[in-house]
This record gives C-alpha cells, sequence and structure tokens, in this order.
C-alpha cells in the first residue's frame, strides 16, 4: 500500500502495557466464543426479521411502507456507524460498546410482541437495528484484532459461519411458534430466551479477554519488517466502499421478498420463516467459501457478488414455489458474502488505528443506499415485478463497472 510520507508514521511494535488480566482463550477460540454470541443474537433478530414484513402488513402496512419501514431500519444499523465508529476508535472502549448494543435489540425484540400498532412495531424494529450500529464496530475492531494470525477472510467467515447458524435456527423456531397456533407475538416474545443466553455469554467472554488488542500486538512485536500507517482512509477504501453501495442498491431486503411470499400466497405464512432459515444457512455456506477464497486471491473473488444480486428478483419474486427456494439459496449466499468477506476486507484495507473509522464508514456510505433500494423495490414492486429485475440488473453492471479499480492490483490478502 502506498502512503505519502507526511501522512504516515512508524507503528509501534511493542505490546501495549495493560493493567487488565491477560486473555485466557487463543485467537481462534475468541472468535468461536463471539460467534455463539452472534449465533444467539442472530437467533433473536433474525428470527424476529423472518417475520417482520409480514407482521407489519397485519397492520395495513403497504409493500412500499414495508420497504421503507425495513429499508429505514437497515439504514440506521448502517449509517450511524458512522459515528459508532468513531466512538469505538476514540474511547477504545470496545467490550462496552458491543455490550450496551447487544442489550437494546435483546430487548426490543420480545417487546414486539405486545406492539398493537403499526408506529409502536416500527419504532421497535428500527431501535432493534439501532442496537446493531452501536455493538457492530467495535466487535468487528475486535475480531479485527483476533485476526492477525488466523487470516482475515477465515476468521471473519467462521465467525459469520456460526452467526448464520442461528440466524437457520431463529426462523424454524418462530416457524414452530406459527404452525402451533400460538401466531407472530408468540414468535417474538419466545426469543426472550436466546436474548438471555447471548447476554449471559458475552459477560462471560469479557472476562474470560479482557484485552483483545493483546492479540494483534503480540503478532506485531513477532514482525520483523515495519509498517507505515496513514494517517488517513485510503482512496482503494473509498472505491471499494461506493462498489459496495452500488451493489447494495439492488439487494432486495427479505422483508420485501417476504411481503410477496405473503401477498400473492407462494407458501403459506408458516413457511415463510423457513424459506429464511434455507437463506440463512447458505449464508453460512457462501461466507465459509468467500473467507477462504479471499486469503487466496484478495478482492478479485467478490466479483460474483454483483452476479448473484442480478438474478435474485427473477427467481425470489417468482409465483413458483420451487423457483422461491432457490432464489432463497441465491440471496442467502450473496448475503453470506456481504456480511464475512466484505467486512474482512474493511480491515486491510484501513490503518489499524482507524478500523472502528473504517468499519463506520463503510457500512454508514452504502447504509444509505440499502435504505433507498429498499424503498424503491417497494414501490417498483408495486408497479410490476419486472421493473424491479430492471432496476436491478442496471444497477449490477455499474457496480461491475465500479468494481474494476478495486479489483486491479489485488492479488491476495498481502496484496491490499
Amino acid at each position: 500500500m502506498a502512503i505519502g510520507a507526511r501522512h504516515a508514521r512508524i507503528l509501534d511494535h511493542s505490546p501495549a502495557v495493560t493493567t487488565q488480566a491477560p486473555n485466557r482463550l487463543t485467537p481462534m477460540r475468541f472468535v468461536i466464543a463471539f460467534g455463539l454470541i452472534s449465533a444467539l443474537g442472530d437467533f433473536v433478530y433474525e428470527g424476529a426479521r423472518s417475520i417482520t414484513g409480514p407482521y407489519l402488513a397485519t397492520f395495513g402496512a403497504s409493500a412500499a411502507l414495508v420497504g421503507f419501514i425495513t429499508g429505514a431500519g437497515e439504514a440506521v444499523a448502517l449509517v450511524f456507524r458512522f459515528w459508532t465508529g468513531k466512538l469505538s476508535d476514540r474511547t477504545q472502549q470496545h467490550w462496552t460498546q458491543s455490550i450496551a448494543g447487544y442489550a437494546m435489540t435483546m430487548v426490543s425484540v420480545p417487546l414486539m410482541a405486545v406492539a398493537w400498532t403499526l408506529w409502536p412495531a416500527a419504532v421497535l424494529t428500527i431501535t432493534e437495528r439501532f442496537g446493531k450500529a452501536v455493538r457492530t464496530p467495535a466487535r468487528d475492531t475486535m475480531l479485527a484484532q483476533a485476526s492477525v494470525d488466523i487470516g482475515r477472510g477465515h476468521a471473519f467467515a467462521v465467525h459469520e459461519a456460526l452467526d448464520q447458524s442461528g440466524a437457520f435456527v431463529g426462523p424454524l423456531v418462530v416457524a414452530l411458534a406459527i404452525a402451533l397456533g400460538g401466531g407472530s407475538r408468540w414468535g417474538f416474545a419466545i426469543l426472550v430466551v436466546p436474548g438471555i443466553a447471548a447476554m449471559f455469554v458475552i459477560f462471560r467472554l469479557r472476562r474470560a479477554v479482557p484485552a483483545p488488542e493483546a492479540y494483534e500486538h503480540a503478532a506485531q512485536a513477532r514482525r520483523k519488517d515495519l509498517e507505515l500507517e496513514p494517517s488517513h482512509l485510503p482512496a482503494r477504501f473509498w472505491w471499494y466502499a461506493g462498489y459496495t453501495s452500488l451493489n447494495m442498491l439492488g439487494f432486495a431486503t427479505f422483508a420485501v421478498l417476504a411481503y410477496h411470499l405473503q401477498v400473492q400466497h407462494v407458501v403459506k405464512e408458516a413457511v415463510i420463516p423457513i424459506v429464511y432459515a434455507v437463506a440463512m444457512g447458505m449464508a453460512a455456506l457462501g461466507a465459509l467459501g468467500s473467507g477462504r477464497l479471499y486469503d487466496r486471491i484478495g478482492l478479485r473473488g467478490l466479483v460474483v457478488v454483483p452476479l448473484l444480486t442480478a438474478i435474485v428478483p427473477f427467481l425470489s419474486f417468482s409465483t413458483m414455489p420451487a423457483v422461491i427456494w432457490i432464489g432463497a439459496a441465491v440471496w442467502g449466499l450473496g448475503l453470506g458474502m456481504h456480511e464475512s468477506t466484505m467486512r474482512a476486507a474493511v480491515a486491510d484495507l484501513v490503518p489499524p488505528s482507524r478500523r472502528g473509522a473504517g468499519y463506520g464508514t463503510f457500512t454508514a456510505i452504502y447504509g444509505l443506499t440499502w435504505m433507498a433500494g429498499g424503498t424503491l423495490f417497494g414501490v417498483l414492486y408495486g408497479h410490476s415485478v419486472g421493473s424491479v429485475e430492471i432496476f436491478v440488473v442496471i444497477t449490477q453492471v455499474v457496480a461491475l463497472i465500479a468494481f474494476v479499480p478495486v479489483a486491479l492490483g489485488s492479488g491476495g490478502r498481502r496484496g491490499l
């Protein structure tokens, strides 16, 4: 990575001085343990998201309004990371910020069960997403600190695969609750159990690994070469964020896809969470595969993401049940790559001291486009499925063009 002399400094390779107890887990065990926390977290909020679209529809929300609410929620989860990422860098209180964010989500989701009108349900939907905005930059910073020797792609892929295991189980449990006659409200209410478990595990992990930054300091101390660290976010990072935002503009939220399944009666209501569970299972596989590929050939492996995104509406907005399942699998593969490998790349594209800001800025940029995309999907769907398909194809062609300067020169993780 070329760095101007005016904007560079020598990294301090000496271990940080700390009065905290030493970490009691290896880096990989830390990643796996955090994966368990994320799995329990996904059990909660992915279980909820699998029925959010149809649930909002029961209050009379239109497709456009569902798209706007869920898109706004995703935008809050992403855009606010611009500030929470900087807060993470400034305070270095990664554990405190992560715990606070998880607590917000674990409280908001079960309260959906007692939301009796549209707007309280909408507020809780967005509040749950805000919890993700609070915790994610701090959590990803800690994962990046632990992944120095493991491999960025592999570490984030393992975490994402475990994360998606919860996303697979959660919707199935919600589907079972609905199938047994409990309805959507009971589906939201039972999610309090994994929420409590998630908070218990994160407090235990905090005691076991009080200083995740020590993993990175130890790795730096073993290096014989000195690296120059820029004082700003480099140009390649901005190109990468732009490419990702274009891709997300055409990446539908599942709430809109679920709305289609509901209003067109493609599958029964209780089956919709199972469709989502299949997507989450494929997301785990996509994360593991793309993570390994990233560690070998770098960002060039991400060229497949716009291709997957472009074919989703042709499958997921079908009225044929068999095609819907294929669409869910393709959507899940793309999501898995977004939430693992694309996160891993940020750690390699930005200097360690700006990692929280890098994650926050990266997700804030494409969060705005995802909100716009979620709303446009709802509006275009109200017009015709064909207009949705045209819109997605155009955005992904533009995304592929923007990807060219990102991919050039990417010969692998070290080539970043």
